[in-house]
């Protein structure tokens, strides 16, 4: 029988933009939090690797993430196996949500279980990270992290001892727009000056404090280039939310409400042909 696992999305609370790094890439601080929208992978031995996807548009060539987690996989322990690897594609990629790097990390515990190696967790964080910096993120099992440095270095989030999970309903909407990470980095001015505690800020479940304090550095100048992320941020904005933001780099924005009922009509009210809609409950 081949093994199964759940891939799922994140959201980002807050998202700094502190530096440009000497290597090219940012220093970035942000609140990363699991969604309950996921794909799901599947993995089953063979001779070679392979991969196949239930979304025909999205290539399943050697730079697919899961395909270079399996190779880099097999290449640090020596594997001479192989193994057909199935994407069933649910949460829309390009949109950050973090589902590609989501996909990879399900990949690497997928295939650690199937070639019965025993990784020690920095193994797997040093391999996920060369392929994503979210990955390592959806490797360890917290609901939320402090993540800094590309992403990659992570603080699990707690709240009174115990792992930190948003109490109130989020509605995440994917418009139909393409967002290229390294466009949104070049549209971004780095400051690491007066900004405030994400890991606080975020604990207290403030919702009108967040919508004065809590930022992602991407959502100006995203919305500025792509109408249709600007146009989800507005619709969002008319309804009931407590909280509207850009997540990750874009194009999914999402909404964080003080009721179910109200985060229900406003699903309602923003479903059309060009939005993907998920709507996450406590």
């Amino acid at each position: 029988m081949p093994l199964t696992q759940r891939a799922p999305a994140k959201i980002n609370l807050g998202l700094h933009v502190l530096r440009r790094r000497p290597d090219g890439y940012h220093d970035i601080e942000t609140v990363l939090h699991r969604i309950d929208w996921a794909d799901t992978v599947r993995a089953a031995p063979a001779d070679t690797l392979s991969m196949t996807c239930s979304d025909p548009a999205l290539p399943t060539t050697p730079d697919n993430l899961c395909l270079q987690a399996a190779h880099r996989l097999a290449k640090a322990f020596d594997v001479t196996a192989g193994a057909t690897l199935h994407l069933d594609k649910q949460v829309p990629y390009g949109a950050g949500l973090g589902s590609g790097s989501s996909d990879a990390a399900a990949t690497l515990r997928l295939l650690s279980e199937l070639w019965e190696l025993a990784p020690p967790p920095h193994a797997l964080h040093d391999i996920g990270a060369s392929i994503g910096s979210d990955v390592p993120f959806f490797l360890q099992d917290e609901p939320a992290a402090y993540a800094t440095g590309r992403g990659d270095q992570l603080s699990p989030l707690t709240s009174d001892d115990a792992p930190f999970r948003l109490s109130a309903p989020v509605l995440i909407v994917a418009p139909e727009a393409h967002v290229s990470t390294p466009d949104a980095y070049a549209q971004v001015t780095p400051s690491a000056a007066g900004r405030p505690s994400l890991p606080g800020l975020v604990k207290t479940e403030d919702l009108p404090r967040w919508g004065t304090a809590l930022t992602n550095d991407f959502e100006a100048p995203v919305a500025a280039a792509e109408p249709a992320v600007a146009a989800t941020l507005r619709t969002l904005r008319t309804t009931d939310a407590g909280y509207v933001s850009l997540s990750g780099s874009g194009g999914a924005a999402y909404a964080v409400y003080d009721t179910a009922a109200a985060a229900r009509e406003a699903r309602a009210a923003v479903q059309s042909a060009t939005r993907r809609v998920h709507l996450m409950l406590p």
